[in-house]
């Protein structure tokens, strides 16, 4: 009785937090349908999970005493679709199409097929066992699906596309629930939910590292590719001055002051004038030379 007990208070829990975490991409959704566009976000965890919790549900209508699995699996598909849907109504034409037709070969005619045989072919606990594996295998998919998040996130070093609410929320809900499938003694809810705790705290230690990493400013290279930039900009500017001191003597010794208008006037009238005396004194000097030849003339004579 106290088993019982016991075990229905941590599968009420175990609701809450499942709850908890179908309800948080509710804010990425916001922003999908604010941008209208889906970006870089995945839309294959929606499928998987809206796949996984439609044969829990189905699983829990087959077990007996299998109520809380019900509500909680019923309410998650429903909350599943409807992400589903919008992330096909905003998803590029490309992904648009490719998303289609996994929701439709998945969510449709897999969980049709699945249902159709169980329910056809087998009977009693075979019926339990084999639905049972394939929500167990289902489970781990939407464990390890957030695992394309979080490649994303190690490859470009950003936590943007791996919400920390839906981490958190997933490591959580695999060890709530791997506590009540001790209590109730499920194989089939144990396995898949203890590996889906060990998942989601390897998301959670990922998430923090790069959280941190793109929070950190670095300090020290700035500083010193600063300090580099400062020796160089004043090197630069020291070679600069120097430059320009020899440019400014250069134009100082070949850009003379212009002469005035009567300096001009009094420079040409000198060169007029020595310009005159020298072609007078050609004359002279001839003269000069004729009179030194007569007189040698006359002296040898």
């Amino acid at each position: 009785m106290a088993v019982a007990s016991l075990s229905f208070i941590v599968g009420i829990l175990g609701n809450i937090i499942s709850i908890l975490v179908f309800l948080s991409p509710i804010t990425t959704f916001q922003r999908i349908v604010k941008k209208k566009s889906t970006e870089n976000f995945k839309g294959i965890p929606y499928i998987s999970t809206l796949l996984s919790t439609s044969l829990w549900t189905y699983y829990g209508l087959l077990k007996p005493g299998g109520m809380l699995i019900v509500t909680v699996n019923g309410a998650g598909a429903i909350l599943q679709a409807i992400y589903v849907t919008l992330f096909i109504i905003y998803a590029p034409k490309d992904s648009k199409v490719k998303h289609l037709k996994l929701a439709g070969i998945f969510n449709v005619g897999f969980y049709t097929t699945v249902v159709l045989i169980t329910f056809l072919v087998t009977h009693g606990s075979v019926r339990l066992t084999v639905v049972g594996f394939l929500c167990a295998g289902l489970t781990l998919g939407m464990y390890a699906s957030p695992l394309v998040s979080m490649r994303n996130v190690i490859k470009t070093k950003s936590v943007e596309y791996m919400p920390f609410a839906l981490s958190f929320f997933l490591f959580l809900n695999g060890g709530v629930w791997s506590v009540y499938s001790v209590l109730v003694k499920d194989f089939f809810i144990g396995v898949p939910n203890a590996i889906g705790f060990v998942l989601g705290s390897t998301q959670l230690i990922v998430y923090t590292i790069y959280k941190n990493k793109a929070t950190e400013k670095p300090m020290d290279k700035p500083e010193e590719e600063g300090s580099t930039h400062l020796v160089h900009g004043t090197v630069e500017m020291g070679t600069y001055d120097k430059e320009m001191k020899k440019e400014r003597s250069l134009n100082k010794m070949w850009s003379l002051p212009k002469p005035t208008l009567s300096r001009q006037l009094s420079f040409q009238k000198i060169i007029t004038k020595s310009h005159s005396m020298n072609v007078n004194s050609l004359p002279l000097s001839d003269d000069i030379e004729n009179q030194a030849e007569n007189l040698v003339n006359g002296h040898d004579r």
